[in-house]
């Protein structure tokens, strides 16, 4: 089977985040171990396969679809289905929406155009506001305006007073390792509204799991399915570009629509592969 490694909220290859995709072959899923050996093999933040579904004039979805980290499966992941949608459509020639089931959000919806730009349909993440936790100031070596917690997708967002501050964290990944263990966390968002003038983008980002094998993760769709709401509420307008300021850097284009968030990003393919299947990659195989 074709492995895929594409670069995703970015329309020049080496930069955005790189996933892994696999299509796999239609039928049972793979054992997890194995999905999970390959993500490790692969070693990028996340690796997505996908899973054609039986046609029925009543399926709810084309494809399921799941996502692991080198060390973990994940519950949502924005960049790696975005790869997967830009996969399908230069591999499989599939223009328009596309539907994913997921295990923990339900149909996930995207909308590839024929240039290449493509918008996710994800879940809003509600947030709620909390104390700073103890030792967030050690793991970040800043002092936040304000933290709230994301169950949606387990993240703590934690707003910084500008841009530079943001761009100025370097974070201990072991402390925000232990952080985020001890709250039950999947990683770190920091924020910060963009610098005056900086036109090209309206908030900026970064995201930190180190104890889901991600210290730095380059550009987080999952991420803004928080900070989308949370800016355009602050901000009073439902479109919004964020730039996520890691060393690679990547824009997203955000939408709120009631509960729902649109996240929009082109990709670009760096690596196109065979992926050989061992025995007993597959469940009774």
């Amino acid at each position: 089977m074709r492995i895929h490694v594409v670069d995703a909220f970015t329309d020049r290859p080496f930069a955005g985040n790189p996933a892994a995709v696999c299509l796999l072959p239609a039928g049972e899923w793979p054992q997890d171990s194995w999905m999970l050996r390959i993500a490790a093999e692969m070693n990028q933040s996340e690796t997505a396969f996908a899973l054609p579904l039986p046609p029925a004039a009543d399926a709810a979805a084309e494809w399921a679809i799941r996502w692991f980290t080198p060390l973990v499966e994940s519950r949502l992941c924005g960049h790696a289905t975005l790869a997967t949608a830009h996969v399908l459509r230069v591999e499989r020639g599939i223009i328009g929406t596309v539907r994913f089931m997921s295990r923990q959000h339900g149909v996930l919806v995207t909308h590839a155009d024929e240039r290449g730009s493509i918008t996710l349909d994800f879940p809003a993440g509600p947030r709620t506001a909390v104390p700073v936790p103890t030792g967030l100031f050690e793991a970040l070596g800043t002092t936040p305006e304000a933290t709230f917690r994301s169950d949606g997708v387990g993240d703590l967002l934690t707003v910084l007073s500008d841009e530079a501050a943001v761009r100025a964290v370097t974070p201990d990944m072991d402390a925000v390792a232990a952080l985020t263990r001890r709250e039950g966390l999947r990683g770190v968002i920091i924020t910060a509204p963009a610098a005056e003038g900086g036109g090209e983008y309206d908030f900026v980002s970064r995201f930190f799991a180190p104890a889901r094998g991600i210290p730095e993760d380059p550009v987080t769709g999952s991420a803004h399915t928080v900070l989308a709401p949370f800016w355009s509420a602050r901000l009073g307008r439902n479109e919004l570009t964020g730039l996520q300021a890691s060393a690679r850097t990547g824009l997203v284009r955000t939408a709120v629509h009631g509960d729902r968030v649109h996240l929009t990003g082109s990709a670009v393919t760096v690596l196109d592969g065979t992926l050989h299947a061992h025995q007993g990659w597959r469940s009774g195989s």
